[in-house]
């Protein structure tokens, strides 16, 4: 991931009209989600907001994403008296994700992990001698923690997790199982369900976008919902067999509606789904469509993009 600091007395202005969600009600300590915007409304990245105090704040954003969104973060601060300070190259994030994080974690900390409630976070939280800020935040639709600590003390945190969790069936994960887990959660990736071209709204994301307060492309997104969405990110079922990956069109009566943004043959739900952004008129629950997999068609049903339950700690 990516790693930006906020600081100075204008910062929590600046954060307000940075992102879509709220920050105005936060309390220190509390993380929230949400999206910054283009003019038009597409999407410049989604990122997770950290409140350490009104003038100090700590935005998480995608790790192939930080140069361009540092400059836009900047572009949009001239006016706020803020300082922006990107860290992304200083600090390393290790997610420890499922039922038995927090029992494994606990073996390797004094904090008591059970006052870390779900988005919320606590800074100087000692893991194997590193000083660590630790939320309980994750991107797996399950209970677990996102642990920071700078590049040198990261190595040690990891594999004290490791020897700490071998009883609790730990083992390292790469992107492959991240995205499958993300994705079951019905969790947005950037560049799929989310993009310079697909509005939060577009997405489903609209408990994330707070249309009566002032945000950069709230003008467009209050217009775009008004004028009611053409476009929207809905879940699918495949009948047929195939997968059906990104960027496959997707066809409704015959006439090409959408496109594929995430598919895979899902290890939890036990089902090969997807999401698509499909024509608004051809997103209603029980429709059926085609996916063109490798130039053939396969049959495909709209379903509700709650494929499973979370499983998060409230």
């Amino acid at each position: 991931m990516g790693e930006v600091t906020v600081k100075g007395p204008g910062s929590e202005a600046f954060v307000q009209n940075l992102v879509t969600n709220d920050v105005s009600n936060m309390v220190e300590g509390q993380v929230i989600y949400g999206m910054m915007c283009q003019p038009d409304g597409g999407v410049v990245d989604d990122l997770l907001v950290y409140k350490k105090t009104r003038e100090s704040w700590y935005l998480v954003i995608n790790a192939a994403n930080v140069e361009k969104d540092f400059l836009w973060m900047e572009d949009c601060s001239e006016g706020y008296d803020a300082e922006l300070l990107n860290i992304s190259s200083e600090i390393s994030e290790v997610a420890l994700q499922g039922p038995l994080a927090q029992k494994t974690l606990q073996k390797l900390t004094d904090t008591d992990l059970n006052t870390i409630g779900f988005f919320m976070f606590k800074e100087h939280v000692k893991i194997a001698g590193a000083t660590c800020l630790v939320s309980r935040t994750g991107y797996t639709g399950e209970d677990g923690f996102e642990i920071y600590a700078d590049h040198g003390s990261m190595p040690a945190v990891w594999e004290a997790i490791l020897a700490a969790g071998k009883e609790d069936g730990v083992i390292p994960c790469g992107l492959g199982c991240r995205d499958t887990l993300r994705f079951e959660a019905t969790l947005p990736l950037y560049g799929h369900e989310i993009s310079s071209t697909i509005t939060p709204l577009e997405a489903g994301l609209g408990i994330f976008v707070k249309l009566d307060k002032p945000f950069i492309g709230r003008d467009a997104l209050v217009k775009q919902k008004a004028e009611g969405l053409k476009r929207k990110v809905v879940g699918f079922e495949l009948i047929d067999r195939g997968i059906p990956r990104e960027g496959y069109p997707v066809f409704c009566g015959g006439v090409e509606v959408g496109v594929v943004t995430t598919g895979y043959p899902a290890p939890t739900v036990g089902k090969t789904i997807g999401l698509a952004l499909v024509s608004a008129d051809c997103s209603a629950l029980g429709t059926e469509i085609e996916i063109m997999i490798r130039n053939k068609p396969a049959k495909g049903v709209i379903i509700s993009k709650k494929f499973m339950d979370k499983k998060y700690k409230k």
